[in-house]
């Protein structure tokens, strides 16, 4: 039975080497860079921090309680070294500060949402590095494949150039152009292969393993029927505008913040303590005293040698900051779907010129070899007529590829270049889980066990 255990794995493993390989999709390729990307790890790092702030600003609602132990001891001149000994334990509470705490929590809260934002942008900058990789492949395989048929076929014109001279059709220096036609095609086949190299490492470094077998891209996305819908969508949708947005709105409290400063605090205190101090002053013998107290307390900073003023002032700033960012951000967005939108026009033009350029080239081509053949054309001449084929042939497959990039650099600007919105299918980061789990600062032994299943949920523990 072992045997034959053996040999049926062998027949299986066999069986899996003859079936051809999965060839990779833009799918899987956007999603090999999602889970390999240490960028979007980083930035749920700098999201968990932003959301820890939410927390930090919560808990400054809460009661402090820190216990105190003392010992001193005191020695007069003449007289006996007295010792006291004593240990309480306080709680202080911040009973109201005219909306400061709170404005420092609304405030943390649009950090967050605008670090999501930043999430999403990092998202779309990795799946857009994975379609360029992906693209990039492609494109350098179709021009190695060009290059090597063109080395074939100069080839053989190269040889009949050696024919015809040896018959003496023709002179050595058709057969060194020839010659020298051959060698700078070879030469753009070693450059052809050195840049699919450097798109294999480009695919490697975005997605963690070395590219196979791609399959043919799949159909263009569909798009907005103007350019104007699909700025307005961006407006609405693109990461960086939430983002700014997001900041504004935390610039905004943070001014409400800093003139809240000037108001005062009321705060009230409680402790309850042991002291163990001689009885009488010149010592003897030691007593053990209980001791408790509370207390209320308001406060107000009445000058600050112009800190608090400054601190407005700054916050005034940053606000002004913000709302400039904001618009600058909006006209980038609104810059970058032109450029896009204007891409996409640009390559579907050069596709149609470069199709009939081709053929009018292939024509061209096929008859100048002919009329070589007949001695009414040089060797010159066909080689001049290859070389427009094939620079021809190579526009088009850059043009080819850098239309199906520009769809997605298009979809990127507006915004929908996501895993969500391109539907990928797979599991993607919940930036709320994290939150939910320490908006409350957590400290109890049953919020601690449910951050700790958030932990391990994230892979984080």
């Amino acid at each position: 039975m072992t045997r034959l255990a053996r040999l049926a794995g062998l027949a299986l493993l066999s069986l899996a080497a003859a079936l051809p390989a999965r060839a990779e999709s833009l799918a899987d390729t956007m999603v090999a860079a999602y889970r390999h990307s240490a960028l979007i790890e980083q930035n749920r790092a700098v999201l968990r921090a932003a959301d820890e702030d939410v927390a930090a600003s919560v808990a400054t609602l809460r009661p402090v309680v820190e216990w105190v132990a003392r010992h001193s001891a005191q020695r007069s001149e003449g007289g006996d070294t007295i010792r006291s000994t004593s240990m309480s334990i306080g709680a202080s509470l911040t009973l109201y500060d005219f909306g400061r705490s709170q404005l420092a929590i609304d405030g943390a809260k649009e950090q967050v949402l605008a670090t999501r934002q930043a999430l999403v942008g990092v998202e779309q900058d990795i799946l857009l590095a994975a379609t360029q990789a992906y693209f990039g492949i492609r494109e350098a395989l179709e021009q190695v494949a060009l290059q090597q048929n063109s080395v074939e076929v100069l080839g053989r014109t190269r040889q009949a150039a050696q024919d015809r001279f040896d018959v003496g059709e023709i002179t050595v220096t058709d057969v060194a152009l020839a010659d020298a036609q051959l060698a700078a095609t070879r030469a753009a086949l070693a450059a052809a292969n050195g840049q699919l190299e450097i798109a294999r490492e480009a695919y490697l470094a975005i997605t963690g393993r070395q590219a196979g077998t791609l399959s043919a891209p799949p159909p263009l996305p569909s798009l907005p029927p103007a350019i104007d819908e699909a700025r307005m969508i961006a407006q609405r949708s693109h990461p960086a505008i939430l983002q700014s947005q997001r900041q504004a709105a935390a610039a905004e409290i943070s001014v409400a913040a800093a003139a809240a400063e000037r108001n005062p605090t009321l705060s009230g205190t409680a402790s309850i303590g042991i002291d163990r101090a001689p009885r009488t002053a010149i010592g003897g013998d030691y007593d053990n005293r209980n001791t408790a107290s509370v207390g209320l307390e308001l406060s107000q900073t009445l000058y600050s040698g112009g800190r608090l003023s400054a601190a407005h002032r700054r916050a005034m700033a940053q606000r002004d900051q913000a709302r400039a960012s904001l618009l600058n951000t909006s006209r980038q967005i609104n810059q970058a779907v032109g450029e896009a939108w204007a891409n996409i026009d640009v390559a579907r033009a050069q596709i149609t010129a470069l199709d009939e350029q081709v053929d009018a080239a292939q024509q061209a081509y096929e008859g100048v070899r002919e009329e070589a053949l007949l001695g009414a054309r040089t060797t010159l001449d066909v080689l001049d007529a290859e070389q427009s084929l094939l620079e021809a042939r190579a526009d088009r497959i850059s043009a080819q590829s850098n239309l199906q990039l520009a769809h997605y650099q298009l979809l990127s600007a507006m915004g929908l270049l996501t895993v969500e919105n391109l539907n990928l299918g797979i599991p993607t980061y919940d930036p709320s889980q994290y939150y939910k789990a320490v908006r409350s600062a957590p400290y109890t032994s049953k919020q601690g066990e449910s951050l700790d299943r958030v932990l391990r949920a994230i892979g984080r523990n």
